[in-house]
Order: structure tokens, then C-alpha cells, then sequence
């Protein structure tokens, strides 16, 4: 490849590694805010909480709508567009009088905010060709994994100073910073479709008629359930062991965090070395020593380890779903990777129900062991199926 197009894929990263940061500072930032924000808006921390599902939520129903929308119309345009309702509708939110304001700022910025990260990977899917496209998604993911495990830091370090407000408004205001790096380095002009709600009904009609596409979508709600999914039970399974407690667990979740960073670190070295199929059988070969080596962790140290593990391993195996699923349809990859960002939300929202099932019914140590075994044999059946 040319030095001329390395350095626009390079360029193409920068003017959006703002962006993906922000994203998810966006969403993390306010869970250690939660009773701050209880005390100041009379409300309790138990329905402050559902900020979080309050985000979620929209940003998931809306990637039906937005996906074709991006392709009609032009992804950097809708993504510009959405950067600046995204950082408006957070700085707003800054300034809700009560909580009903607040939930229903925080539904619209979640909402705003769906229009961003997966027409980013749609366009990066455009721009970057298939040979340097793992690399390149992972250098965006690097920074979007950056501005989640930001979001606690940042809470916790300015909130005594500027208070919860003050935090969200910092918030809004860096979003806001993206959006215009985003206007001032745009590329050409993008070439502008009417957009029809048939055209777009046709095209998911396509996709989820595609075998691979099914196979991905199926693949990326399980894979993101099975590592995600155990995040809200972490701090009372380890009361419940005397392994400790919030703490702990925001630690093991910070070294889960880690070990994207690790992955986003050294795909360029290990993708000429081991190919998708091999990075795909190592990382859910490292998912599953994480997950069973949560079973017995007990000191710090190897929650850690467990975090780390899981973590790389997880980001491995969910990189390479991305980057397969840019490539199922060229010619509608928003709706693709809208269809991918659905099903990545759809496993978070089940997971958590199918973990409290499981370890009610049959107990820590079979539950973990058996996600374990999931993410292996997930990520080996993956490996060895042909396409993109």
C-alpha cells in the first residue's frame, strides 16, 4: 500500500478517535454519579440507576432507522449531524431541573449518540480496504474502550470539584469539540440518494436472508451477552465469597477494559502472524481462562488476571465479528452495521437476564464454566466458517 493511502487511513482514525472516545465517556460517566445525582434531584440511587437503560434503550431501537438513513443520505453527513444533537442534548442535560428532564435528555442523547459508532464502522468498512481494515477498526475501538474506562476516572476526579453538573457539561462540551473536528476534516462531498422507507425494508429483507449475516448478528448478541453479561452480579458475587465488593469489582472491570487496549495494541502484529481464524481460537481460548478463572479468584491479583483475560479475549473475538460484518453487504453497510449494533445490544440486554437465571439455578461455578465454554466454542465455530 502507498504512503500516500497510509496516511489517509491514518487521518481517517484521528478525525474520528474524538468521536468514538466521547461515545462511550458519554455512557459511562454518570454510574459512579448515581447518588450525587439521587441527593440533588430527590431521587433515589435505585431509580437514578436507570440512566444507564435510559441511554441504552434509544440507541438501540434506533438503529433500524438510521443504518439506511446513512446510506441514503451519506454517512459522514449523518454522523456529523448526530455528533452535534449528541454533544447539545448532553450539555442540556447538565441543566435538567428534575429527573424526569434529565431521563428524558439522557433517552434523546442515547438516541443521538446511535447514529455515530456503528456508521463509523460502516464507513470505515467504505474507506479502508478488507486487508487493512481489522487494524484500522481496532485503532477507533482503542479509543472507544479509552473513553470507557475514562468514564469512571472522570467522574470520580471532577466531581468533587465541579460537581455532577459540572462533569456532564465537560461531557457536552468535548462532544462537541469532536463534532467540529468532524466538520473540519471532512472529505469530498458525498453523493446524496433519496431516502425510501421500501429501499431500506429491502435491504434488511436482504441481509437477514444472508446466512452469514445470521450467523454474525446471532454471533455478536452471544458473544457480548456471555462477557458482558456478568457485570451486574460481579460485586455481589464477590461479597457473597468475601473477595470484596464495589471496589473490586470496578477494578476487575478496569483490567477488563485493558485488555482491548492490549488487543487494539498488537492487531497489527498478530493479524500477518495468526489471520482472523487464529485470532478468533486465541481469543476465545483467553475468554474462557478468564471466565473460569473467575470461579476461584479470591484475591486481587487474580481478579485482575480474570479481568484481563476476558477482556482481551472478548475484544479479540468481537473486532473480528466487525470487521466481518462490514464486508456481508458493500452496498448497504449501514444498514449492516446498523443491524450489527442491534444485535450487539440485544445479547447486553439478555445476558444479565440469563446469568441471574443460571446462577439462581444452578450456582456460580457451573454458570462461569459453562459461559467459558461458550466463548471457546463461539469463537472455534467462527473460526472455521468460510466468508466474510
Amino acid at each position: 500500500m502507498s504512503e500516500a493511502e497510509d496516511r489517509r487511513i491514518r487521518r481517517l482514525v484521528a478525525v474520528h478517535a474524538l468521536t468514538g472516545f466521547t461515545a462511550t465517556l458519554v455512557a459511562r460517566v454518570p454510574d459512579p454519579m448515581v447518588a450525587e445525582i439521587g441527593a440533588d434531584l430527590a431521587r433515589p440511587a435505585t431509580t437514578v440507576a436507570l440512566l444507564a437503560s435510559f441511554y441504552a434503550l434509544p440507541f438501540a431501537l434506533v438503529q433500524p432507522f438510521l443504518g439506511p438513513i446513512g446510506d441514503a443520505l451519506g454517512k459522514r453527513r449523518v454522523i456529523l449531524v448526530c455528533q452535534f444533537l449528541f454533544g447539545a442534548l448532553v450539555l442540556a442535560s447538565a441543566f435538567a431541573p428534575d429527573f424526569a428532564t434529565l431521563a428524558v435528555l439522557r433517552g434523546l442523547s442515547g438516541a443521538a449518540g446511535g447514529g455515530i459508532f456503528p456508521l463509523m464502522l460502516a464507513l470505515f468498512g467504505d474507506e479502508v480496504p478488507l486487508a487493512r481494515r481489522q487494524v484500522a477498526i481496532s485503532r477507533l475501538l482503542f479509543f472507544s474502550i479509552l473513553g470507557q474506562i475514562a468514564g469512571g476516572a472522570v467522574a470520580a476526579g471532577l466531581e468533587p470539584l465541579l460537581g455532577w453538573r459540572g462533569v456532564i457539561a465537560a461531557c457536552g462540551l468535548l462532544a462537541l469539540a469532536a463534532a467540529l473536528i468532524l466538520l473540519i476534516g471532512r472529505g469530498g462531498p458525498e453523493p446524496l440518494r433519496p431516502f425510501r422507507p421500501a429501499d431500506a425494508l429491502a435491504r434488511y429483507r436482504r441481509l437477514v436472508r444472508l446466512p452469514q449475516a445470521r450467523v454474525l448478528y446471532a454471533a455478536v448478541a452471544i458473544n457480548g451477552g456471555l462477557a458482558l453479561g456478568l457485570a451486574p452480579y460481579l460485586a455481589p458475587l464477590l461479597m457473597g465469597r468475601a473477595a470484596g465488593g464495589t471496589a473490586e469489582a470496578g477494578l476487575t472491570l478496569a483490567a477488563f477494559g485493558a485488555g482491548g487496549l492490549i488487543y487494539a495494541t498488537l492487531v497489527g502484529w498478530m493479524l500477518p502472524r495468526l489471520g482472523q481464524a487464529g485470532i478468533l481460537r486465541l481469543g476465545g481460548a483467553l475468554g474462557a481462562a478468564g471466565m473460569l478463572t473467575l470461579i476461584g479468584a479470591g484475591q486481587i491479583w487474580a481478579l485482575l488476571v480474570a479481568g484481563l483475560l476476558l477482556g482481551t479475549g472478548y475484544t479479540m473475538v468481537h473486532s473480528t465479528i466487525q470487521v466481518r460484518a462490514s464486508e456481508i453487504a458493500p452496498d448497504a453497510r449501514g444498514a449492516a452495521m446498523s443491524l450489527h449494533a442491534f444485535s450487539f445490544f440485544t445479547g447486553q440486554f439478555l445476558g444479565p437476564i440469563v446469568y441471574g437465571a443460571a446462577l439462581g439455578v444452578v450456582g456460580v461455578a457451573a454458570t462461569l464454566g459453562a459461559a467459558g465454554c461458550g466463548l471457546f466454542a463461539l469463537a472455534v465455530w467462527l473460526a472455521g466458517r468460510r466468508g466474510p
